[in-house]
């Protein structure tokens, strides 16, 4: 990776151009408080915004450390080769028309290949991003108004868009911006290496990242170990879809897995949390900076108000968080604070008996926490008339943070009723102070799933097009080679289905071959009688057939897929199977390789888990067998990973005893 220390803690700053986005560079910088020089680049101006211009790049005093260039496209290549030839530590290219702009110009991806080329070593940002923001160093390379402010520790935040950017800034959260970056069109330094630096920085707490794409998985891989290794959560805002290339994909698996799994499938791999909003990201960062990732997704919650203990109550329903009942020793602090006329639950309503005593607050609200507790809320929201007049709750929260220990935050239910000056407060003594019920429980939900990446590197697939569609029989021959139990089949015609089937048991499935969604053509009939076969064949009208034994036990139906994702490699599908797979739409995706214990967790998420582990009086599947068909599919694609494009069961029908594959897809080069 290249080093960008000198880039992002600058001590020297140069700025080439002199349009008013290289003056408003140069004022930002000013206002920051930058000490380091500055050293305007102009052909013609003697003076810009106060400063001395010098005529060229070569002839600056000296080797800038961050170089702000501002100057058209074309110009813009030429001013790195220069810069790079005299050792800059980096550049910030702030024009556009490079590869974003190849629909309206076609040059623009052969300018970028210049771009890159006249840099060689010395990193650069973009083409066509704002640049950086340092605000523990007062340093920065910023041709517009940002809402930073100069902070002693803080959070990193990482977007290709520059606009996103200056929003984020102008938060009024309590949230202590470190660092924000624009990565533009990431032409040669990419958002993973960025963010590999700044965890350099022992200053910086947490990152967020607004994420288009990810690029080299290896690159992310080595950001999530380092972040990791470092304590440093990482928190994503993935949007966009990958560039799949599924136009012609036929299984189930490929349209349920979609352009998103593969994303999420990384981002659970790496371990890192992902939110789905700009607030989501906000708040999950100002948790992270407080008080870390959390260890799971237990919550308590006490409010002086019945309506917010139901509001929260209901507002968890349907998500990962779990309000645990209220413990002996947390039911004798309760009850020692509040009296007998409290009823004591999580969430609780504790009434008004005791507010303005800050002390007492403080007693009660301790009795929330506790060691099975992740995270304990106190719903506050301060009023905007005075909210000086509610210093009681700021109080007791900071008390009960300090006594205890625990981690605690105070909850605004409205995100305008946390000002932001008793959130700078919170902060300082440890608790979080959360901008919104519904985001504050985002927050901790994504708190939670920060944790170790996956030991295993993802499974890279190739990259020849799918243009070969094994038949069904073709298919099940090549995944039972690698373990997969199937049904008993033959092949035939229709003149030869009933001397074929002699050697199975019946009653049997006959099925058309040839045919992509068999069911859709009414080429599949099933319990077929021996007496029946020739007929039945004669309905389903294909010349060739498939006659298997039926799979008469079954206490479930999976699915188990494998579709090559190029953006993030070969993605594993599990969910409930059968013809309304994908109405139902209860999957859950990985990405290869996976083990024995990935795939038992995978399995337990699905909604259909019940019917796997015996439900209402029926036995449960054998789940070894499930797992070793998973496995054994797994066997089969990464032997052929070159040239393999989707593989499908559909479905395997669990029983008591085993697991068999009674319908399977191979699409491959």
């Amino acid at each position: 990776m290249r080093d960008l220390s000198r880039l992002i803690r600058p001590k020297s700053i140069a700025v080439v151009g002199g349009g008013a986005w290289c003056t408003e560079v140069i004022r930002q910088t000013e206002r920051m408080g930058f000490d380091g020089p500055i050293w305007p680049v102009h052909p013609r101006a003697v003076n810009v915004a106060g400063h001395g211009a010098f005529p060229g790049v070569g002839d600056l005093p000296s080797s800038p450390d961050a170089v702000f260039v501002g100057v058209n496209r074309h110009a813009t290549v030429d001013v790195v080769g220069q810069l790079a030839a005299i050792g800059a530590g980096g550049a910030v290219c702030f024009a556009s028309g490079f590869s974003e702009a190849v629909a309206e110009d076609a040059s623009g991806a052969d300018l970028q290949a210049q771009l890159v080329a006249a840099a060689g070593d010395m990193p650069i940002l973009g083409p066509n991003c704002y640049g950086f923001i340092n605000a523990l160093d007062g340093a920065l390379l910023w041709p517009d108004q940002h809402g930073c402010q100069p902070v002693q520790r803080g959070v990193a935040i990482l977007t290709q868009s520059s606009n996103i950017a200056i929003n984020l800034t102008m938060q009024k959260r309590g949230l202590p911006i470190a660092y924000t970056v624009t990565c533009g069109n990431m032409a040669q330094t990419s958002q993973a290496e960025i963010a590999s630096a700044l965890i350099d920085d022992p200053r910086v707490t947490a990152v967020g990242l607004h994420i288009e794409g990810f690029g080299d998985i290896r690159v992310w891989e080595a950001l999530a170990h380092k972040a990791h290794a470092k304590g440093v959560p990482l928190v994503a805002l993935k949007v966009g879809a990958s560039d799949q290339a599924q136009s012609a994909t036929i299984s189930h698996t490929a349209s349920l897995a979609g352009s998103d799994a593969g994303a999420q499938a990384l981002l659970d791999r790496l371990r890192i949390a992902r939110v789905a909003g700009l607030p989501d990201l906000l708040e999950t960062l100002k948790l992270l900076h407080c008080q870390g990732p959390l260890r799971g997704a237990n919550i308590a919650s006490i409010s002086c108000s019945g309506g917010e203990a139901s509001l929260i109550a209901d507002m968890a329903e349907g998500s990962d968080l779990r309000f645990p009942p209220l413990t002996g020793p947390q039911k004798s602090t309760l009850r020692a604070a509040l009296g007998p006329m409290v009823a004591l639950s999580n969430p609780l309503d504790y009434h008004t008996y005791i507010w303005r005593d800050a002390d007492r607050m403080a007693h009660a609200w301790s009795g929330m926490t506790g060691p099975d507790i992740d995270m304990t809320f106190s719903i506050v929201d301060y009023p905007t008339t005075d909210p000086t007049d509610w210093a009681c709750a700021t109080e007791a929260a900071l008390k009960v943070r300090a006594e205890t220990g625990a981690p605690f935050a105070v909850v605004a239910s409205l995100p305008e009723l946390m000002p932001e000056e008793i959130a700078h407060r919170l902060m300082q003594g440890g608790v979080v102070p959360f901008n919104g019920l519904r985001e504050a429980l985002a927050a901790v939900s994504a708190a939670g799933q920060v944790g170790a990446p996956s030991p295993l590197p993802v499974y890279l697939p190739g990259t020849a097009s799918a243009t070969v569609t094994l038949t069904e029989a073709e298919a099940k021959t090549a995944l039972a080679a690698h373990g997969i139990v199937v049904a008993g089949h033959r092949t035939a015609t229709r003149d030869t289905i009933v001397a074929v089937a002699s050697g199975l048991c019946p009653p049997f499935a006959v099925k058309g071959l040839g045919l992509a969604h068999k069911s859709e053509h009414g080429a599949v009939r099933l319990s077929v009688r021996t007496e029946d076969l020739a007929r039945v064949a004669a309905d389903i009208g294909t010349e060739n057939l498939l006659v298997e034994e039926m799979v008469s036990d079954a206490v479930a139906e999976l699915l188990v897929g494998v579709t090559r994702d190029p953006a993030h490699g070969f993605v594993l599908t599990l969910g409930a199977g059968g013809v309304l797979t994908e109405l139902l739409r209860d999957t859950t995706s990985l990405l290869l390789p996976v083990t024995r214990n990935d795939v038992e967790a995978a399995l337990s998420r699905l909604a259909c888990a019940p019917l796997l582990c015996g439900y209402r009086g029926k036995p449960p599947a054998h789940a070894p067998g499930i797992i070793d068909a998973v496995l054994a599919l797994q066997s089969y694609v990464l032997a052929h990973a070159d040239s393999v494009s989707e593989v499908e069961i559909n479905p395997l029908m669990c029983t008591p005893d085993r697991a068999v594959a009674v319908d399977a897809l191979i699409r491959k080069a």
